[in-house]
C-alpha cells in the first residue's frame, strides 16, 4: 500500500498482517489524496483505515506545526471514543516523532491551551471543545490539511450539524477529508458535500447491517420484571464481560447501583457523571477490575474492548441506528458474541423500526411478542363520586403546611363562606292580581 518502512514495522509488532476490507480499499485511494465517504460496520478497524494514511502524510511531509495551530484535525462525537482514537494513533505512529493532543471536555482547558500554543501534527477533539478553544483564540485551523470526521452518523444524533457548520470554513479548501461512519441517515448527505470534495464512496457492508458475529435474540418481558432477568442471565456468566445499555442516565445510575447491591462487579458511564470517573470505570472495565459495565449510547460510543462478550439491551433505543451501534460493542475484530435485548410492551414500535433497519427480524429468546389490545396493567379506580383521590394529580405531594385550601381561600376572595356587608337589592313587587 505504499506504507513506510517504519509504520510496517509497527504494524508488524503489533501483529497487524492482513488489513480488514475497509483497510485494504480505503488506504490506499487515501494515499493518493482522494477524499472518502467509507461506510462500515463497527469493529472493522475504520481507526487504521484513516490513522496510517495520515500519519504516513505527516511523517513524509516533515513539516513543523505552527505555534497555536494543527496539522490535522481528527473530530470524533464522544470523549471517550477522541481518548481511544489517541491511544490508537500513539500505538502506529511510535517512532514517528509527531505531535498528539486530545482536546475534550471535562479536561483541563488551561493545559490543552499549553499543549497547542506549542503546535501540533494531531488534534483529537470533540466538536464542542473545539469551538471554545476556536472563540478563545487558542487555535487556528488555517494550516490544518487533513480532516477526519469518524462516527459522523452520531455527531448528527447528537446535534452537533450547527457546530460542524461552524468549523468548516475555518479549514483550507484544498484540504484532504476523510469521513466515516457505520450508518447512512439522510443528513449525511449534507454533511458529505459540505466537507468532501469529489467524494469516493467505500461501502463494505449494508449500512446499518450488524457484524456477522453478533448472534441477537429478544426476550418480550413486562418492564418490571427485566432486573431479575438480567440479574438470572449475569449469573449465568459471571466470568465474561458484559455491556449493559440503558436509555437515560438516572436510568443507568439506578441499574447499576440495584446490581451493586446484589455484589455484581459493576460500574456506570453516562454523560452527568466527570471524566475522570468515566475514564476510570472504562479502565477498570478493560481490566477485568469489573465484569460489567453499565451505559447510555452518548457515552458508551468510544468503548472498544475486543473481548465485551455479551451486549444487553435492557432498554431498546429509540433510534434505530443506536441499537447497529450498541451491539458493534461486541464480536469486534472477527470475534463472536451475544447481543441479548429486553422488550416490554411500550417498546414494541422501537422493536419493529429496528427490524426495518436492520432488514432482517431477531430471534425471540423467551416470551411472544406483544399485540395491540394486550396484557395492560389494570387502571386505577377512583373513588365513588368520580375525580381524582384527595382532589390532586397522582404523584404530586399533598402540601404540609399551614395554608387554607385553594378551594376555601378561592370561596373567601370571591365573597363566599363568610358573612357579605353588601346591601342588597330589594326584588322588584310583584304585580297584584
Amino acid at each position: 500500500m505504499g506504507l513506510s518502512a517504519r509504520a510496517l514495522a509497527r504494524l508488524a509488532e503489533l501483529r497487524l498482517e492482513r488489513p480488514t476490507p475497509i483497510q485494504a480499499k480505503a488506504i490506499p485511494l487515501a494515499m493518493d489524496g482522494r477524499d472518502i465517504l467509507g461506510l462500515a460496520q463497527t469493529g472493522t478497524g475504520k481507526t487504521a483505515a484513516f490513522a496510517l494514511p495520515l500519519i504516513h502524510a505527516l511523517e513524509t511531509d516533515r513539516e513543523r506545526a505552527q505555534p497555536k495551530s494543527a496539522r490535522s484535525l481528527i473530530l470524533a462525537p464522544t470523549r471517550e471514543l477522541a481518548n481511544q482514537i489517541a491511544e490508537a494513533i500513539a500505538d502506529l505512529a511510535q517512532g514517528a516523532n509527531l505531535k498528539t493532543t486530545v482536546a475534550i471536555g471535562g479536561a483541563s482547558m488551561h493545559a490543552q491551551r499549553k499543549r497547542l500554543g506549542r503546535g501540533v501534527d494531531i488534534l483529537i477533539a470533540t466538536p464542542g471543545r473545539l469551538l471554545d478553544l476556536l472563540d478563545r483564540d487558542a487555535l487556528t485551523l488555517a494550516h490544518a490539511q487533513w480532516l477526519v470526521l469518524d462516527e459522523a452518523d452520531q455527531m448528527l444524533d447528537m446535534g452537533f450539524i450547527h457546530a460542524l457548520r461552524k468549523i468548516a470554513p475555518l479549514l483550507p479548501a484544498d484540504r484532504r477529508t476523510l469521513l466515516f461512519s457505520a450508518t447512512m441517515p439522510k443528513q449525511m448527505a449534507e454533511l458529505a458535500s459540505t466537507y468532501l470534495n469529489n467524494p469516493v464512496r467505500i461501502e463494505v457492508a449494508p449500512a446499518g447491517k450488524a457484524a456477522d458475529g453478533v448472534n441477537q435474540s429478544v426476550h418480550f418481558v413486562h418492564q418490571s420484571e427485566k432486573l431479575d432477568l438480567l440479574k438470572e442471565a449475569l449469573n449465568g456468566h459471571l466470568a465474561d464481560r458484559a455491556l449493559v445499555f440503558a436509555r437515560t442516565k438516572r436510568g443507568a445510575e439506578r441499574l447499576s447501583e440495584a446490581l451493586w447491591k446484589d455484589g455484581f462487579a459493576v460500574d456506570c458511564v453516562h454523560g452527568d457523571r466527570r471524566q475522570r470517573e468515566r475514564t476510570r470505570a472504562i479502565d477498570d472495565f478493560r481490566s477485568g477490575r469489573i465484569r460489567i459495565l453499565v451505559a447510555t449510547d452518548v457515552a458508551a460510543r468510544g468503548i472498544d474492548i475486543p473481548d465485551v462478550a455479551y451486549v444487553y439491551n435492557f432498554e431498546l433505543p429509540n433510534v434505530p441506528e443506536l441499537y447497529v451501534h450498541r451491539i458493534g460493542r461486541t464480536a469486534r475484530a472477527g470475534a463472536k458474541g451475544e447481543a441479548i435485548s429486553f422488550c416490554a410492551m411500550h417498546e414494541m414500535g422501537d422493536l419493529a423500526a429496528i427490524e426495518r433497519a436492520m432488514r432482517q427480524p431477531i430471534d425471540i429468546a423467551s416470551g411472544q411478542p406483544w399485540r395491540k389490545g394486550g396484557s395492560k396493567p389494570a387502571p386505577r379506580k377512583r373513588p365513588a363520586g368520580g375525580g381524582r383521590p384527595g382532589g390532586r394529580k397522582p404523584g404530586r405531594p399533598q402540601k404540609q403546611n399551614d395554608r387554607k385550601p385553594a378551594a376555601t381561600a378561592h370561596k373567601e376572595r370571591a365573597g363566599e363562606g363568610r358573612k357579605s356587608t353588601r346591601r342588597r337589592k330589594p326584588k322588584p313587587a310583584r304585580n297584584a292580581a
